[in-house]
């Protein structure tokens, strides 16, 4: 099936698609748009039993790119690499190179970071064969560096917005979140509202990690599988989209899912499907811009962490917009969202 006739192609610009046999490097670098700048966005590292998925997953991400890029107020456009790994997941610096030199022949029309299996360290070698990346690196108080840590401030003050939205308080204490996923950004999250004392339920597919945070932090941990249906405050994906489905959904026990994993939604259907249960969502795009805003505004070299931080305050501003309007004309909070993006990037 060619690249257009998947269903999450949405009049991309360019999906880029690179083999280099002497690294092995396999890899799809998605333009959405450039609209309102370069496309930016980070690079996956991820094997996928289908390579199809791989393109579906590299389209869904640069769509979101745009969109977070736009509410976000950033003169960047959005775009997504992925590096398809094999089993073992093997990844080498030859790899990484040959994906640098793939960015390069873009000539710019798109900027990477980390994402997913790619740390600062891996961005640094793809840096060494062009100049079109961002997250690496930087100097005390400066914009940049990795973007894990940001984009967890950013999930954490849009989470407190949605509790002062649904509970009429922002005073987490005693507050229950579970959380799925606790990486950077989920174990960021959870430390962040430890020091709240909120109640905490944490699951993570390794379960080692969800075990010792939970110890660190006083939380409960419930198997993967199991997190989604926890009787709680607030619901918190930190981990791979697509988990809020038709199947999913009616298993919630809970009045708000804020979280700071990509494309939540399975399908646009599910938003109406979140609405119709009452549940207030924060879409993933803008809650979770804290990181890209970090590098953004590293690689364009336009402030310092002072800016960064003063940027990722206006996450719950953005959020209260987007539910006000939701409340006003009934339509759910992702749609009302994806409605504000597109008419910024000029695709109202």
């Amino acid at each position: 099936m060619a690249a257009w006739d998947l269903a999450d192609f949405d009049d991309h610009e360019g999906v880029h698609l690179f083999r280099d046999r002497a690294s092995g490097l396999t890899a799809v670098i998605a333009i959405h748009s450039t609209a309102l700048g370069p496309a930016a966005g980070g690079v996956r590292f991820w094997h996928y039993a289908d390579r199809t998925d791989a393109v579906t997953d590299a389209l869904r991400l640069s769509r979101g790119m745009s969109y977070k890029n736009a509410m976000a107020g950033l003169p960047m456009g959005g775009g997504k690499g992925v590096i398809l790994a094999d089993a073992a997941r093997t990844k080498t610096p030859e790899m990484l190179k040959a994906f640098g030199r793939a960015i390069d022949s873009l000539g710019g029309r798109y900027v990477t970071a980390e994402d997913v299996g790619i740390s600062e360290a891996d961005v640094g070698i793809i840096g060494s064969e062009t100049g079109f990346v961002s997250g690496l690196p930087v100097g005390e108080g400066a914009a940049g560096g990795d973007p894990g840590p940001v984009t967890a401030r950013g999930v954490y003050l849009g989470v407190r917005a949605a509790a002062l939205e649904a509970l009429g308080t922002d005073d987490m204490a005693g507050v229950h979140v579970a959380i799925q996923g606790v990486g950077s950004v989920g174990g960021g999250l959870a430390r962040h509202l430890a020091r709240d004392g909120a109640k905490l339920t944490l699951a993570d597919v390794n379960a080692d990690r969800a075990k010792a945070l939970a110890a660190e932090l006083g939380a409960q941990v419930v198997a993967t599988e199991a997190i989604i249906g926890v009787e709680a405050d607030i619901f918190s994906p930190n981990a791979l989209g697509a988990i809020l489905n038709e199947h999913s959904i009616p298993l919630l026990r809970t009045g708000v899912v804020a979280g700071g994993a990509n494309n939540q939604l399975a399908t646009p259907a599910d938003a109406a499907r979140l609405h119709g249960r009452g549940i207030l969502y924060a879409p993933d795009y803008v809650i979770n811009a804290g990181g890209i805003i970090n590098v953004a505004l590293e690689y364009l070299g336009q402030g310092d962490r002072a800016e960064v931080d003063a940027r990722v305050a206006q996450i719950p501003e953005r959020l209260r917009a987007i539910w006000a309007e939701s409340a006003a004309n009934g339509r759910p909070a992702a749609d009302v969202a994806d409605a504000m993006a597109q008419r910024l990037i000029g695709r109202a």
